[in-house]
């Protein structure tokens, strides 16, 4: 696995100073700096919230809610994150909002994770989060990602996806990082299981 302090390209450090320079603005009430930062955020917004609410109509709903707080609250930012950071938590939290509105939890909420604990990230042969990586359209992949709790598809999502580091994922998931390095490891476990059931069910050899 990549060193967590070599996740951010240059590329994401540049996007990341146009977008704190787009926010100062909106905090002064630059509906122009607001459409360009909304242009720059919201895609991953919405997709980062349909990948736990699974419904489009409550994905874009939250996602635009998401955008309004940002507008309202921009001077909240402190600066000690990415804007993406920031923002995916201010997703995360409305998303959790509008699933206790709907009356609709599952195991999302229980992590199935040893207590003490201390989880690394080591690179080892090529695995099921590899695959993830470079096959995101795979059926098989997918199915299995689909299955698996909202809080590591979260994860996944975000790592992989987000190219988000370790730290910012505790950040948005509010939990230290050692719990995020556990999420991905049960991750990778569960998913080679499931590829494992799906090749024995298709005749393929594992």
């Amino acid at each position: 696995m990549e060193n967590d302090e070599t996740r951010t390209d240059s590329r994401a450090l540049a996007d990341d100073r146009e977008a704190k320079r787009l926010l100062k603005l909106v905090e002064a009430r630059d509906e122009a700096a607001f459409t360009s930062l909304y242009r720059m955020q919201s895609r991953a917004v919405y997709a980062f919230v349909l990948n736990h609410l699974r419904n489009p109509t409550e994905a874009e709903e939250v996602m635009v809610d998401t955008m309004y707080e940002v507008w309202r609250h921009a001077g909240q930012f402190q600066g000690q994150s990415r804007v993406r950071t920031w923002i995916l938590g201010i997703a995360r939290n409305k998303m959790l909002m509008k699933l206790r509105s709907l009356r609709r939890f599952d195991h999302d909420d229980v992590d199935d994770l040893p207590d003490g604990v201390e989880y690394e990230m080591v690179k080892d042969e090529p695995d099921a989060i590899d695959m993830i990586a470079r096959t995101q359209e795979q059926d098989g992949v997918r199915k299995c990602i689909d299955k698996l709790a909202g809080m590591y598809r979260e994860c996944l999502h975000l790592f992989y996806f987000e190219e988000c580091s370790i730290a910012e994922i505790a950040a948005v998931q509010q939990v230290d990082a050692n719990r995020v390095k556990g999420r991905l490891f049960q991750a990778r476990i569960k998913i080679k299981a499931c590829l494992a059931n799906l090749c024995r069910d298709q005749g393929r050899p594992i």
